[in-house]
């Protein structure tokens, strides 16, 4: 991993950022010789599905209203 110091990445961001992401090589940007920050690429761009994708795949095959108990079976109603 390449290593830079924070004054000449300050100067040189969008240039270093664009090879971190052309090579995929990770950055670690320094100050006063200690590590500050590492900068690495995206590596998996895996979207994910849209919202919805199921749609009208499934089947209502009954009644779907009425409680499958009666009333008079909820405890909550006494």
């Amino acid at each position: 991993m390449k290593e830079i110091q924070i004054s000449k990445f300050k100067a040189q961001c969008l240039r270093l950022l664009d090879e971190v992401n052309r090579t995929g090589e990770g950055l670690t940007i320094t100050r006063n010789g200690q590590p500050l920050v590492v900068v690495n690429p995206i590596r998996d761009t895996q979207t994910r599905a849209e919202f919805g994708v199921a749609k009208k795949t499934g089947k209502i095959i009954g009644d779907v209203i009425t409680p499958v108990v009666e009333l008079s079976e909820w405890e909550i109603l006494s």
